[in-house]
């Protein structure tokens, strides 16, 4: 599963009616193939996937994989709180064309850590496309311990994980139990350079919507050896990421990139709009363009 350093995360277009505009998706992926993208991921939580319908998503897959033609991976959210959904889901992804699949931890109710490695490997037992696995324990309220994580790392289709538990520990736990073909993503766009520097492999990143060259730059820079310059890149990140986080995920992103100008429309319910949050958002983003490191 060869995704690159970013994969962004993608945010699902709305039309002022609130149904999902194609159109605009495909400006978006336009915008991120142009500006730092490696792959791209398609109805998954910033994608607003609760909110999307089974018919809505199959179409999502069908359209970013056309719309991409082959010129960078697409990852397909099909994970949800159902092992059988998930693998209907994952089917469509595969007849579709997605180059592989991102299985979020089953949310809601609350699966042990048995639960969710016979979830995990049933749906690996019923697809082709390479899988990456997607912890995050502040949405699904459970949190996948590195040692389900290494043992689900042996099915051979398993090839990634995205980690949101924002434990390095943890991830440490991980790259050291797996071997060197598991890739090991952060989740958390404020540890994309802590993660590379314990031995992962990139971020899976909101940022890289409108802050994709810059993230690429910080990560060409870690690679280089120049670490110093590496991460002052990190610090002037910082306050755009958590600018993006500031209300829930992806109301700010779709905010930021209204403003310039890649129509995303607004967000469904019961996720509400950005509206009074806008100063303190314009002037971090005035701050982060004006910044002379990107210049």
């Amino acid at each position: 599963m060869d995704i690159g350093q970013i994969s962004t995360a993608m945010v699902t277009p709305f039309s002022s009616a609130g149904d999902v505009d194609f159109d605009r998706t495909g400006q978006l992926i336009e915008h991120l193939i142009a500006n730092g993208t490696d792959s791209i991921v398609v109805c998954g939580t910033t994608g607003e996937s609760p909110t999307l319908t089974v018919d809505e998503k199959e179409a999502l897959f069908k359209y970013t994989v056309e719309t991409v033609n082959k010129r960078i991976p697409v990852i397909a959210g099909t994970g949800t709180f159902s092992t059988k959904e998930t693998v209907k889901l994952t089917r469509m992804a595969e007849k579709a064309g997605a180059d592989g699949i991102m299985l979020v931890a089953p949310y809601y109710n609350k699966p042990d850590q048995k639960g969710m490695y016979e979830h995990f490997k049933h749906v690996a037992g019923e697809t082709t496309l390479p899988i990456m696995l997607y912890n995050i324990p502040g949405r699904s309220a459970v949190n996948m311990l590195p040692e389900t994580i290494i043992a689900l790392s042996k099915i051979k289709n398993i090839r990634a994980v995205k980690e949101a538990s924002g434990d390095l520990d943890q991830m440490s736990e991980i790259i050291s139990g797996t071997d060197d073909q598991f890739l090991v993503y952060s989740g958390d766009d404020a540890l994309t350079l802590p993660i590379l520097s314990i031995g992962g492999n990139g971020v899976v990143s909101v940022a890289s919507h409108v802050a994709g060259p810059e993230m690429q730059k910080m990560i060409s820079l870690f690679k280089k050896g120049q670490f110093k310059e590496a991460a002052k890149i990190h610090r002037a990140l910082v306050p755009l990421i958590h600018a993006l986080f500031a209300t829930p995920n992806p109301v700010p992103v779709k905010y930021a990139l209204n403003k310039i100008g890649v129509e995303t429309g607004g967000v469904r319910l019961p996720l509400a709009g950005f509206e009074g949050n806008n100063d303190a958002f314009d002037a971090v983003w005035e701050s982060f363009k004006e910044n002379t490191l990107f210049n």
